[in-house]
């Protein structure tokens, strides 16, 4: 690896992790979905700093170019990502779905305990 690229792989990984850090921070990114961030971003950190670590990872679990294992915990942390949305995607719209018919249901509540708008509207005449 040229000096470069190994400085300019720190930088990336280190400006990954500030800016993960920075949100969590100014509370615009929650926890739960930071800790895949956070774990992406330290192990770029890892192998930013120490290249022969991913040499040694590919070893271990049998991929031939160092490069494709690279790719595939990329994808992983993305898939990851998008399984976690998903099922938030998921508890959101049950929790909008229950607080819409609630709000119907208190609706047609408040109409029917209020006076019909006729009687309401019109002044009363003595008879």
């Amino acid at each position: 690896m040229s000096l470069t690229a190994y400085f300019f792989s720190v930088a990336a990984a280190l400006v990954t992790l500030v800016v993960v850090v920075d949100l969590l921070r100014r509370r615009r990114l929650r926890e739960r979905h930071a800790i895949w961030w956070l774990v992406a971003g330290i192990m770029a950190l890892v192998v930013s700093l120490v290249p022969t670590v991913l040499t040694w990872a590919a070893v271990l679990v049998g991929v031939e170019v160092p490069i494709n294992l690279v790719f595939f915990v990329s994808l992983a942390v993305l898939f990851l990502v998008c399984i976690q949305h998903s099922v938030e995607l998921t508890a959101l719209e049950s929790k909008t779905r229950a607080l819409a018919e609630r709000v119907a249901l208190l609706e047609l509540e408040v109409r029917d305990d209020a006076p019909p708008a006729d009687a309401a509207d019109s002044p009363r005449t003595p008879e």
